[in-house]
């Protein structure tokens, strides 16, 4: 216990800083709890004038900082006792805009400051919501405020404070520009107070706020309020990753979790891991992980719930749940039940039964009923609220989620378990970061509930638990930037300040502070390159010959294989989209692979145009549901027909049940001989390969003994030049490299008409600079021309959904269209689309996103006021049918760029005015619940 001298000298100091910092202290006195020292030493910045990077862990309490710039907002506002600057003139309104990089976290921190501060006081701006925007105190996306300065809105008059939220963001390649576009573009009298998540380069990026804001404080906690221990399940055993805290600082992994690993791995090789199920003698080990009911079961006796179970799938977080029920799992008590259903009930009142039972609403509130729920993008808005509430309350304790929860709305848990430390990026698997590792992980520990929290990492033969600890250990996120000059940026910012300063400008972007520092570290890699590549060189050379010449011939070979590999590919792929287009209701036909493996008859041919084929068939397994051509190695052939009930249920048990005995009793092979092979292989030699083998056996170098660690050299070295060549036109491309791109911009710019030779922004331009989407020229010059005049609103929703939508993944074939004025402003459209694409190649600029077809029928339907389930089922989807909250959010989508076309003034009378009936037709149904949700 200290003495009364310690306690009165705590005391004086207590007092000095109060009388130092009383904005402060008036902000802690509500707060009701005790500040830490990164928060307090942050605010305290704030309040001498300073602008405030902060860095933190996630759940650290970051944001308390940036409710303090609420807070000095509000203290000067004009019926505060504050000394003017002038005595002649009352003290201007001071306000505060709170930035976010999503509207589920602006809606939440809107209700938080709410709450605190009265609904008078705190105003809300996003795509969807305007709300008392001339209050002091706004809460808003970034994207808002970036429109905002573009456009010199008067209710920047006044502002003194914007707290940007999450500025990590501006690393995202989609949208991270629009942070570094407000940062500069702010004018200097605003305080800038930074929040982000814990990065690596923190200091450099204060160094670049210094450089465009002035003085910015730099203040960095690594210090979690709630402890994290990590954990890895291994089969039916948990064990801790590190022995303790000296260990974590190591990254010296338990050596009894080691041992067992090791011992499992070499079980599995030795075959006495496999089980005695369907797995059962096939070759090689065979890994049977902990089922999922039973991870969470063991989360729930352990006393780890409430918990977030990372999948990085949509379809496997379903899939999660499907199982847990399946297994019998209940965590709710009888009143949180009622409770929930209660919840449940209140806010789907509005939808009807039939879109609800198309929406999955009874399985969903099921496995909500019983503590269990998924929480990924496809899902409705208002289901994932509902979940979201639902967790943050205690009422559901497992929620199974893609890492897109990680990135958004506070949702913290006691636990936290990562299935797999491999994730879908868009493009291809690739290994978690450890940047993205601490933001997952990040969530276990609920400050003020919790005394710890756990991160769980489930065990397989492929996760080494060195890698696991190195995840887990490093503190390796560094922050670069993705800001790019686009077009709409050029018009306004020429239009803003000029040309030159315009460029000068962008030189002061972090993209431009990152480039020219980084520079120099590449030309010393390429350095180090160079001589690596002729030491591999001398080592590849041979004394029978040139081996450059003879590994060419390889290479050559090898390319041609793989080049003949993907036309028999594409060719086999044609073959069975021709054979499924012929199929007739009662077929029998025979999926060769897949899960759906076996004899099916079809039920609907599917061949209303949407695309490629996919008939519905009930497989003699009792399965009904739709295939597609990737099911399909070899053309689908009819081998019987039977005859289909005229009104066949496929969603009644008993009808499927009597009709899939009928297929087996056709009594045909389930398997015809051979099990899902590839189609026989084109009999004959290719040409040219056959020549370039002729040339490599005659060659000098194949007859020598040392060929192949020759070709190992030689390899090495074609794959050290191929990265070397990219670091050289890295380097050569940094230096100066946005003010060229801007330059390109302009000049293409000018010959299309949107800035005269002079530099000013012509008519055309301030319509361009006025459109906030990804593809803002292409939509431009559609306007300009005149492309979707004359549409009806659901032709003009379809024919403006090509240049928003993108679909999850590539899909070959191009997506149909509803026939007439829509295929041909879409052909219209295409055509523009090639002509900008030829320019911004001869110029050298980032080619403009090819448009996007695939969301043509569903909102072409929804419009024209068509039920849900159809409008779901009609999306060109690889994997069936549109996810609902997909839909929601592409349309979403589509009703703001034509929110745009109806304000715009390159557009004529009659489209803004169907622009306008357009976004109330498709505003409805889902979409209406998800406005008022």
């Amino acid at each position: 216990m200290s003495s009364p001298a310690e306690r009165y000298a705590a005391a004086r100091r207590k007092a000095a800083e109060a009388a130092q910092f009383p904005a402060l202290d008036e902000f802690a006195l509500d707060l009701g709890f005790d500040l830490d020292d990164f928060q307090r030493e942050a605010c305290q910045s704030l309040e001498r004038g300073s602008g405030v990077l902060v860095c933190a862990p996630t759940g650290a309490g970051k944001t308390v900082v940036g409710e303090f710039a609420v807070h000095l907002a509000l203290r000067g506002r004009p019926d505060d006792p504050v000394p003017a600057a002038d005595a002649t003139t009352p003290p201007a309104r001071r306000k505060c805009f709170y930035t976010t990089p999503i509207k589920a976290l602006s809606n939440q921190k809107y209700h938080d400051l709410v709450a605190r501060y009265g609904a008078e006081q705190v105003g809300l701006l996003t795509g969807d919501n305007a709300i008392n925007g001339d209050a002091p105190v706004v809460v808003m996306t970034t994207e808002v405020l970036r429109n905002m300065l573009y456009a010199g809105s008067s209710t920047l008059q006044g502002l003194a404070y914007v707290v940007m939220d999450e500025v990590h963001y501006l690393a995202d390649r989609f949208r991270g520009g629009v942070w570094e576009e407000v940062i500069i573009h702010l004018p200097a009298s605003v305080t800038l107070v930074s929040l982000s998540a814990t990065v690596s380069n923190a200091e450099e990026f204060a160094d670049w706020l210094v450089t465009v804001r002035g003085e910015t404080a730099v203040v960095v906690s690594e210090h979690r309020p709630v402890p994290l221990w990590q954990h890895m399940l291994v089969g039916k055993r948990m064990f801790d990753l590190f022995h303790d805290a000296d260990a974590a600082r190591k990254h010296d992994v338990h050596p009894e979790l080691l041992r067992y690993t090791r011992e499992t791995v070499r079980r599995l090789e030795l075959g006495e891991g496999r089980s005695a199920g369907p797995g059962a003698g096939r070759r090689g080990p065979r890994w049977r992980g902990p089922l999922r009911p039973d991870i969470v079961d063991r989360l729930d006796r352990e006393g780890l719930l409430p918990a977030i179970l990372f999948i990085f799938s949509r379809a496997g977080c379903a899939a999660a749940v499907q199982q847990c029920l399946a297994a019998g799992l209940r965590l709710t008590s009888a009143e949180e039940r009622a409770e929930i259903r209660r919840v449940v009930e209140s806010r789907v009142t509005a939808i009807p039964g039939e879109d609800l039972s198309v929406l999955g609403n009874w399985e969903w509130l099921d496995g909500l009923e019983r503590g269990l729920a998924a929480h990924h993008a496809g899902m409705l808005p208002v289901f994932k609220e509902i979940v979201e509430e639902l967790f943050v309350r205690g009422l559901v304790k497992a929620v199974f989620a893609t890492e897109t929860l990680a990135l958004g709305i506070n949702m913290p848990a006691r636990c936290v378990v990562l299935e797999r430390l491999v994730k879908y990026n868009g493009e291809a698997h690739v290994d978690l970061t450890p940047g993205e590792y601490t933001q997952l992980t990040g969530r276990a520990g609920r400050r003020g509930i919790d005394v710890e929290g756990h991160a769980v990492v489930v065990w397989s033969p492929e996760t080494d638990p060195r890698h696991v600890a190195g995840l887990a250990s490093t503190r390796t996120y560094p922050l670069r930037s993705s800001f790019r000059p686009s077009y709409n940026m050029a018009v306004n910012l020429v239009g803003t300040v000029g040309a030159e300063p315009a460029r000068a400008l962008l030189e002061s972007s972090f993209a431009q502070f990152q480039a020219d520092r980084s520079v120099v570290g590449l030309a010393r890699q390429v350095q180090r390159n160079t001589e690596t590549i002729d030491a591999y060189g001398a080592e590849a050379a041979c004394h029978h010959g040139d081996f450059d010449e003879y590994f060419a011939l390889r290479v050559a070979i090898a390319d041609r294989e793989k080049a003949i590999a993907r036309q028999g590919q594409t060719q086999r792929k044609a073959a069975a989209v021709a054979s499924l287009e012929r199929l007739r209701i009662g077929d029998v036909i025979r999926v060769p692979s897949g899960r759906r493996a076996g004899l099916a008859v079809v039920l609907d041919p599917a061949t209303g145009g949407f695309g490629e084929p996919r008939p519905l068939v009930l497989t003699q397994d009792r399965w009904a549901g739709r295939v597609s051509p990737g099911d399909f190695t070899t053309p689908a052939e009819v081998l019987a027909r039977i005859r289909v009930p005229k009104h066949f249920n496929h969603r009644s048990p008993g009808a499927r049940r009597d009709l899939a005995a009928e297929v087996s009793g056709t009594g045909l092979d389930r398997h015809g001989g051979r099990r899902g092979g590839r189609s026989r292989q084109v009999t004959g030699e290719d040409h040219q390969i056959t020549q370039l083998r002729t040339e490599l056996r005659h060659h000098p170098c194949h007859a020598c003994p040392e060929r192949e660690e020759h070709a190992r050299w030689a390899e090495r070295r074609r794959r050290l030049e191929r990265d070397t060549e990219e670091l050289r036109e890295r380097v050569s491309g940094r230096t100066g490299s946005l003010a060229r791109t801007f330059d390109r911009i302009v000049a293409l710019l000018t010959e299309r008409g949107y800035l005269a030779r002079d530099g000013a922004v012509t008519d055309a331009g301030r319509m361009l600079g006025r459109i906030w989407t990804e593809a803002d020229l292409l939509v431009a010059e559609c306007l300009r021309r005149g492309v979707w005049n004359g549409l009806s609103p659901a032709e003009l929703a379809a024919a403006v959904s090509v240049v928003v939508f993108e679909a999850r993944r590539d899909v070959d074939e191009r997506a149909s269209l509803p026939r007439g004025p829509v295929a041909d402003a879409v052909d219209e459209t295409l055509k523009l689309w090639g002509e900008i694409e030829a320019d911004e190649a001869a110029r050298g600029l980032t080619a403009t996103r090819e448009p996007d077809l695939g969301f043509a029928w569903p909102v072409y339907r929804w419009a024209r006021g068509e039920a849900l389930a159809k409008v779901l089922g009609s999306g060109h989807e690889i994997d069936g049918e549109m996810p609902a909250g997909d839909f929601v959010r592409w349309a979403r989508q589509v009703v703001d760029l034509l929110g745009q076309i109806a304000d715009s003034g390159g557009a004529t009378t009659e489209l803004r005015s169907t622009a306008r009936q357009a976004i109330a037709a498709v505003n409805r149904g889902v979409l209406a619940y998800h406005t008022s949700a």
